[in-house]
């Protein structure tokens, strides 16, 4: 009965997590209008490092670890921020306040797709026919929920910068995806989340304070939609969301973990509707159909083809 519950209980954790993870695009509209996309990064992130510290002290007490981790490493969690999670924070942040969050939250579904192409370059895949059909698929999506400015070919309007800012922080966690696979191979997995947190502090904090700084000012003038909205991301989206997600994954595989991101997208477009007043468009609808189509099909194709190849080997 057990073994059967576990299963089951990592399935209602990742239905949870992709609940919080959804909330990210209506909490970032909620404070947009007193915060920046530094400080709406920042001030979350600063305090789940904080309460993930003493996690982080519990798991080496259990494991017992005294392994020592080369020096080296500290230039590796400086590459998976700069590269990883500033642009997959910072860039979504920013798009989402220049788009709309049922935009930001329909271009998530294109995450699975960009990890597959970005695992050909850092990883040495290989970049089959069906791969490049996915991700052109994918991209066309990503146009179609600029609404008309793909018939326009207005680059100036309103939609479309803040778009292509959601796809390149889409980009930016599908890199944090594939190439942080170096890193579990030496930390676990909620080591390589504190100490990525750890070195995105180090190169916010000054960036924050120059670029932003009015918002430190401004705190004590927060409405009650900037406190829930920061709130929300600092302990659902960036802490629990987290933690649980790691939990998840001890029972899981990963595909069927990153199945499960699909329901960002099937959280976070009623979400902005009902919370925000958002009503997506016909273009956007039909966006986010192409690209949930072109990640299905690399996930769910691709994953069968494997299962046969190792069932019938040769």
């Amino acid at each position: 009965m057990n073994n059967v519950m576990r299963p089951a209980l990592s399935w209602t954790l990742l239905f949870l997590c992709n609940f919080m993870w959804a909330m990210q695009f209506t909490c970032i509209k909620l404070v947009e209008g007193q915060v920046g996309p530094l400080f709406t990064v920042w001030a979350p992130m600063t305090l789940s490092t904080l309460m993930l510290y003493p996690l982080i002290r519990r798991e080496r007490g259990v494991l017992h670890s005294d392994d020592r981790k080369p020096k080296s490493d500290v230039l590796l969690f400086f590459v998976l921020a700069a590269v990883g999670v500033f642009p997959g924070q910072v860039f979504m942040t920013w798009g989402t306040q220049m788009s709309t969050a049922s935009n930001a939250a329909v271009m998530q579904l294109t995450l699975p797709v960009s990890t597959a192409l970005l695992a050909v370059v850092l990883l040495g895949e290989r970049m089959g026919a069906l791969r490049w059909l996915s991700f052109g698929v994918a991209l066309l999506g990503v146009l179609l929920c600029s609404e008309a400015d793909l018939w326009r070919m207005d680059l100036a309007s309103r939609y479309l910068p803040g778009n292509l800012l959601v796809l390149a922080g889409t980009l930016g966690s599908a890199f944090y995806n594939s190439y942080g696979k170096r890193v579990l191979n030496r930390y676990s997995p909620m080591e390589m989340l504190f100490y990525t947190y750890v070195a995105m502090f180090v190169l916010m904090t000054p960036l924050t304070i120059w670029r932003e700084s009015a918002s430190f000012t401004r705190i004590p003038e927060f409405t009650s939609d900037t406190w829930i909205g920061l709130a929300v991301l600092t302990f659902f989206h960036n802490f629990l969301s987290m933690v649980l997600f790691l939990k998840a994954l001890k029972q899981l595989d990963a595909i069927q973990a990153a199945l499960c991101n699909y329901l960002i997208t099937f959280f976070g477009v009623p979400l902005a509707v009902l919370w925000l007043g958002e009503r997506p468009t016909l273009q956007g609808v039909l966006g986010g159909v192409l690209i949930l189509g072109s990640t299905l099909l690399i996930t769910l194709w691709e994953n069968r083809r494997d299962t046969l190849r190792h069932a019938h080997p040769g």
